[in-house]
């Protein structure tokens, strides 16, 4: 397997040399909160933080006349779970998305009453809490706890945190996620896009014990500096059944997890921004840069198409040393868009960063597959008759290093075993549609949830062997070269909206964004540098295994190896033209 890397696992990006602009730590947050002396104080939260702990801090330092809570203003957990069950479904899995904002949570005649008692209170107010802006819409100081999505759900797992406006403290984490991912997410983002651009303060909550103040007006101006340059998004790594041991020898990960199967190094919904004022650095969510300049990092044509969604994904998927991953399905666009509200699906592929001898990929249907007998099959092992014979219907194709195998929608699939997967897809996220997992557990005991009528829905039957080797197994195509350095086309296929290029190189390498985004991984070779032809950003240095983004207003930028030999990047952009 491929040795140690320098992987660089907490990515931060300098915005200033001095750290003067924050504020770290609770005496030192609440000395900067005073020194604004207002009369209305307002702590808006995203759903996750730990209200009670701020407004003790605060309640102890500024001792306010009036303290407005705004979970006291919630409806009743009934009538929130009547109102949220036809977006929350009965599946353990899969919701609806939907155009809930935080006021629909809210009793309205308590949020009237709230807001009319704050106008004529006297003395110092706090309202806090999430939701807290709408209670006190002409606070003198506007503060917006924020704090990544994966600390959420650590917290999730860890029992801390209920959903929003729940009594669930204590359900499984799973439905904690599930909950939050359809419902308390898309509200509290559609209130922080209200909010963020008139915000007094940013409070990073990320670390309970050592809370980060910055200014509105510093993070909006960090913001405008990210979208200039190229930057690596804070990468987060998980456990599970089927996981391997590639990420935690290559990426230096803790021993104490009993595996890594898979990693998040490129998906913005999820991952966050570490930002860099001299040695504090503070973290928010990456989507925050995709909401306030979709513009300047996604560029004009991808916006158009797809909001302030960012539409491509790199995440790891570990099975050296470890287990096939379920055997599964993706949705197709109209059925996704159908059945769960959601714009695009997701069509994927599967780059092979390394592999073992006895490595394959499932990949397609075998010749002459008669469905019925195969869906009854599936339905079978789930019954506990037996396993399901896979090598009777499903391809299994050789995996080597640097193979690409593409996954349009509606396509069978699964990395099996001793394989180290580069996943690069469209990001609709959990839209997976599980046919078989080997008769096996997840961490905690529990069968992994099983979608069979789903995904008999969106096979594609004719997807067969022939039609897989022609169409999705190493489509290479050269397509130009240059002393130090050659170009390929590796897919994806003309049903998914996502293209791919990979570049060989022992010397510099042109590239441009073209007015969109572009997201690469060093897939070989320890280390480059990318850099600006008119020096519009700092050199930046990227190692093996890291993925990056390039917003699309970089335009012209270069990318050349630093320790010699042979390098390769795989880059991946949105297709804008026919």
């Amino acid at each position: 397997m491929t040795p140690p890397g320098a992987y660089d696992k907490y990515p931060t990006i300098p915005i200033s040399s001095s750290a003067a602009e924050c504020a770290v730590g609770w005496e030192s947050v609440l000395k900067r909160l005073g020194s604004k002396q207002p009369r209305i104080l307002c702590v808006e939260c995203y759903p996750g933080v730990l209200v009670e702990e701020i407004e003790l801090a605060i309640v102890n330092a500024f001792q306010p006349s009036h303290v407005f809570r705004s979970c006291e203003l919630l409806m009743p957990a009934p009538e929130l779970e009547l109102m949220l069950s036809p977006v929350l479904t009965t599946d353990p899995v899969f919701g609806r998305m939907n155009g809930l904002g935080i006021e629909d949570f809210m009793d309205a005649g308590k949020l009237a009453r709230a807001r009319d008692q704050i106008g004529w209170a006297q003395g110092l107010v706090l309202a806090i809490g999430v939701g807290a802006a709408l209670l006190a819409p002409e606070a003198d100081v506007l503060v917006y706890a924020d704090l990544a999505r994966w600390e959420i759900q650590q917290r999730q797992r860890r029992h801390e945190i209920p959903n929003l406006g729940a009594d669930n403290r204590h359900e499984r984490a799973a439905l904690k996620y599930k909950r939050a991912f359809f419902v308390d997410w898309r509200a509290a983002d559609r209130l922080k896009k209200e909010l963020f651009p008139r915000i007094d303060f940013l409070l990073d909550t990320n670390d309970r014990n050592s809370p980060k103040l910055v200014s509105g007006k510093a993070i909006r101006y960090a913001l405008e500096k990210v979208v200039k340059r190229p930057f690596r998004v804070v990468p987060f790594f998980d456990p599970g059944p089927w996981g391997g041991e590639w990420m935690r020898r290559v990426c230096d990960l803790p021993p104490e997890a009993p595996n890594y199967a898979w990693c998040f190094d490129c998906v913005p919904e999820e991952n966050s921004l570490r930002l860099g004022w001299g040695t504090v650095s503070v973290e928010i969510p990456s989507l925050n840069l995709v909401f306030f300049h979709p513009r300047e990092l996604l560029g004009e044509a991808v916006h158009a198409r797809f909001g302030t969604e960012f539409p491509i994904r790199f995440d790891f998927l570990d099975t050296m040393e470890g287990g096939n991953l379920s055997l599964q399905v993706h949705p197709l666009t109209e059925y996704i868009q159908d059945k769960f509200g959601m714009n695009y699906t997701q069509d994927e592929s599967y780059y092979i960063l390394d592999a073992k001898e006895d490595s394959v990929v499932f990949l397609g249907l075998r010749e002459q597959v008669d469905p019925t007998e195969m869906v009854q099959a599936l339905a079978r092992a789930q019954q506990g008759h037996g396993p399901f014979p896979e090598q009777r219907y499903v391809n299994r194709w050789p995996a080597r290093k640097h193979d690409h195998f593409l996954i349009p929608a509606g396509t069978v699939h699964c990395s099996g075993k001793n394989c180290m997967v580069l996943e690069i897809s469209a990001t609709p996220y959990i839209f997976t549609f599980k046919l078989w997992d080997w008769n096996r557990l997840d961490l905690e005991g529990r069968p992994r949830p099983i979608h069979l009528e789903h995904g008999r829905r969106n096979i594609q039957w004719d997807r067969t062997t022939e039609w897989v080797r022609k169409n999705l197994v190493n489509r290479v195509q050269p397509v130009a070269q240059a002393e130090g350095w050659s170009e390929e086309r590796t897919g994806l296929h003309a049903r998914e909206f996502i293209e791919t290029r990979r570049h060989w190189f022992t010397g510099r390498v042109p590239h441009d964004t073209q007015g969109g985004v572009n997201v690469l991984n060093l897939v070989e070779g320890p280390e480059v540098v990318v850099e600006s032809p008119d020096r519009a950003f700092d050199p930046f240095v990227v190692h093996y295994a890291e993925t990056f983004i390039v917003p699309a207003a970089v335009g012209p930028y270069t990318i050349f190896p630093t320790q010699g030999g042979r390098c390769a990047t795989i880059k991946a952009y949105v297709r804008t033209n026919p």
